[in-house]
């Protein structure tokens, strides 16, 4: 566990660039953006992932996970810096803050993913996985907790963020320097390249892997943001007043269920606890349909604890099976996050077209039910 302590440190760095949700409502404030303008605060961090993860992919085939792990570092410190120490002037300036935080949590995911494998016991590369993105979600939940904390307690303002942002990146950069990484390539094996990377994704097993990464990112972004939406259409509840309990079950539920996930993978197999994790889910996507206020916030965490451990299952089954293309598979796999882009605007459709936000959640629970059959088809594998 040492030697995956620097990897477990990049995984906390990489939380931090989820800010860019609660950076929202409050760069609106400050530089008095519309809504829509506002909007361009996320979709400037999350883009990254569609135009980095394969590019990076090849050049870490070529140059190694630590190098490219530590750029990754180098960006999002560099990231921090503009309004660490300048503060904020312009609102493209603070876009440009935003842009370089996800780039550098882009270029962490495609490193850190399978550098995990690298510094990981035989056989615990899925419970390290599991661990991993759970101090992920401890870095994720910093974002809307250090504002409200430094303005509680200090009376400073949440920009402060950024200055302790800054110093955990460069203890990370510290701790990883030192780190080795043993690069694990036969002497015949060539260097990965775009043509390669996207031949991968003729593997029937590959693509069904990277689809259910697409369609897992996607539902986990819909149901956060339709549980506010859910309770005021359903049950009249006010938003602004209990839709974030909502919402705080769902992400405490992701949470525990991360921690909980890695020392269940412990004893268990990680392809029996990937089908159990969609059983649970299916199980709280299908509560949320019960008129009740009581079951619906049961069902939240439940869905929760179900979604906690899909993605690194997904990551960590697939490249256990093909290790010799990780690099390819991890830029493949990283790019799919992009599934949050599209999956969320179909749930919203589903629910404009039948007049009701209950009815959205068709649309993740049609997500996990592909993402089931994938897992019934790794059981299957895995006995065959």
């Amino acid at each position: 566990m040492r030697r995956a302590f620097p990897v477990f440190l990049a995984f906390l760095a990489m939380g931090f660039a989820d800010a860019a949700g609660p950076f929202v409502s409050l760069a609106r404030e400050q530089f008095q953006l519309s809504y829509f303008a506002a909007q361009w605060i996320t979709f400037s961090g999350f883009i990254m992932f569609g135009l980095l993860s394969i590019p990076m992919g090849l050049v870490q085939d070529r140059t190694g996970k630590k190098t490219i792990l530590l750029a990754g570092l180098a960006i999002m410190l560099a990231g921090l810096l503009i309004p660490a120490i300048a503060g904020f002037t312009t609102f493209p300036v603070f876009l440009i803050t935003v842009l370089l935080l996800g780039a550098g949590a882009t270029t962490l995911q495609v490193a850190g993913n399978p550098i995990m494998r690298d510094v990981s016991p035989p056989g615990l590369y899925s419970r390290n996985l599991s661990l991993a993105q759970f101090v992920k979600a401890i870095g994720s939940l910093s974002g809307p907790l250090l504002p409200v904390l430094a303005a509680r307690w200090y009376g400073a303002s949440w920009q402060v963020v950024f200055p302790i942002y800054s110093a955990a990146v460069i203890i990370t950069i510290l701790a990883t320097l030192p780190l080795r990484v043993e690069e694990k390539r036969s002497p015949d094996q060539k260097p990965a390249t775009l043509a390669s990377c996207l031949a991968l994704l003729k593997n029937g097993y590959v693509s069904m892997m990277v689809l259910a990464i697409f369609l897992y990112v996607g539902a986990e972004v819909s149901v956060s943001a339709g549980i506010p939406l859910y309770l005021k259409d359903r049950f009249g509840i006010d938003i602004s007043r209990t839709g974030l309990l909502g919402t705080g079950l769902f992400f405490l539920a992701l949470t525990l269920g991360r921690f909980s996930g890695g020392l269940i993978l412990n004893w268990m197999k990680p392809r029996t606890f990937f089908l159990i994790t969609c059983l649970v889910s299916i199980l709280g996507l299908l509560g949320i349909f019960v008129p009740s206020p009581t079951v619906s916030a049961v069902s939240f965490f439940i869905t929760g604890l179900g979604f906690a451990n899909i993605f690194p299952l997904v990551f960590s089954i697939t490249v256990d099976a093909l290790p010799e293309h990780t690099n390819a598979l991890s830029g493949l796999m990283v790019t799919a996050i992009v599934g949050a882009a599209f999956v969320p605007p179909l749930m919203g459709y589903v629910s404009d077209l039948l007049a009701s936000a209950q009815a959205g959640f068709f649309v993740p629970l049609a997500c996990v039910l592909y993402i089931s059959a994938a897992a019934l088809l790794n059981q299957r594998r895995a006995h065959a």
